[in-house]
């Protein structure tokens, strides 16, 4: 089976990829990072066939460039951006030889079959994350059951979805935040139009930037894990004060735009350390992405009250495995608290009568250093050094406790 290019432009990527991209371009352009794939389906095995498709797949998107009409787009619709680094897109091309797949002296995080690695400039790597891990989910399900054999249970799911959404729940603003874990571009494509057409109360965007100019909806999204992660590799920074450093350098660049801040990078606690009344005023809300949401949402609100900030002038984004129910139940929990919004991803992208894969592409190494994500959730941890975890354990519980 040969599919034909999932891929078209490279202005199909989430939008904080972007957002980053323009800081690591200003003030980071010499890091370099290491990345790691990892499948967390026990039952997941990809074939022989799938891994040629993949590479073959991802040899292609190293051909694409940015197009003029797409560079003027980004000038006009994301203004925050500056125009060096809409310049420098002009000329940037994936790096193929960056990315390794299935060859020698990649580390392993799975028995899938599939190991991914990606080493070269942070400026680099991190545009391959989100296309990696869509061409990964659309080959795995067009060779395991049929090339758009799951898109019309899919479509039927969606339109049984917007019709409770308009029927009987109520639910914030949210936005598709799907792509790294999409059934497929075409269905993805499909799932934007018909929220559009079909009037879907409350949807607000897309993270993917290409789809959000097609369709003229609005870009969503700030910041990822990476952008805190990688300061874990500063050498004169104490792990614990990455949250400040990043957010610091986030408010330099942007001022009060792109104003959601990622606060479970390695804990919640240790963020709202470093939460004081500068960064909580600038920024215009918080996301949460691990742990149990309404605990996360109350400690939340109640850190802006000791600061003297109203709660209601500020943003909880809510984007952990979510679908329309869990969504409901949130927002009517903080409804009239705060301003409350979603980001849904799987639950919107690759919903079929099949369980979809638990895949990511993960930095663990900036600079040489190993680097974490520890979150509010156990099991999620994924780093090449277990001795650095018990390092940056215990400075966080240090800091914690003094």
């Amino acid at each position: 089976m040969k599919l034909t290019p999932i891929f078209t432009s490279l202005m199909e990527n989430d939008l904080y990829k972007f957002n980053m991209g323009n800081v690591i371009f200003k003030r980071f352009n010499d890091y370099t990072t290491t990345w790691s794939f990892k499948c967390r389906n026990n039952d997941v095995k990809f074939t022989d066939e799938m891994i040629q498709e993949i590479k073959d797949q991802f040899n292609h998107y190293c051909t694409l460039s940015f197009t003029d009409e797409e560079l003027n787009w980004l000038k006009i619709n994301l203004p925050w951006l500056s125009v060096g680094y809409i310049n420098y897109l002009k000329f940037w091309k994936p790096v193929r030889n960056e990315v390794k797949i299935n060859e020698d002296g990649i580390a392993s995080y799975n028995d899938c079959g599939l190991a991914i690695e990606a080493n070269g400039t942070w400026l680099n790597t991190s545009m391959y994350e989100i296309p990696l891990l869509a061409i990964v989910n659309e080959v795995y399900f067009a060779f395991k059951y049929g090339v758009n054999a799951k898109d019309e249970i899919f479509k039927e799911k969606t339109i049984e979805k917007v019709n409770r959404i308009k029927r009987d729940l109520v639910i914030g603003p949210f936005s598709e935040f799907g792509m790294r874990r999409r059934l497929s571009a075409t269905t993805q494509d499909w799932l934007i139009k018909y929220l559009i057409e079909s009037k879907a109360p409350k949807f607000i965007g897309t993270s993917n930037v290409y789809l959000a100019k097609k369709y003229g909806v609005k870009a969503v999204g700030t910041q990822a894990h990476e952008y805190y992660m990688a300061f874990q590799s500063k050498f004169d920074l104490n792990p614990t004060y990455t949250n400040m450093f990043g957010m610091k350098t986030w408010v330099e660049e942007y001022q009060t735009r792109n104003g959601i801040a990622l606060t479970d990078t390695i804990g919640t606690d240790i963020f709202l350390k470093d939460f004081n009344l500068t960064y909580a005023t600038l920024f215009s809300g918080v996301r949460h992405d691990s742990g149990d949401p309404i605990e996360w949402g109350d400690k939340m609100l109640n850190h802006y009250k000791k600061l003297g900030i109203d709660p209601k002038t500020k943003t909880l984004l809510f984007s952990d495995s979510l679908n329309f129910e869990k969504a409901a139940y949130i927002y009517d929990t903080f409804e009239g608290k705060c301003n409350v919004a979603f980001g849904i991803g799987t639950y919107l992208a690759n919903d079929t009568d099949v369980k979809p894969l638990n895949i990511v592409m993960k930095m663990v190494e900036c600079n040489g250093s190993p680097v974490a994500k520890l979150s509010n959730t156990p099991g999620k941890i994924m780093c090449k050094d277990k001795d650095y975890i018990d390092y940056l354990n215990r400075c966080i519980n240090w800091r914690l406790t003094h």
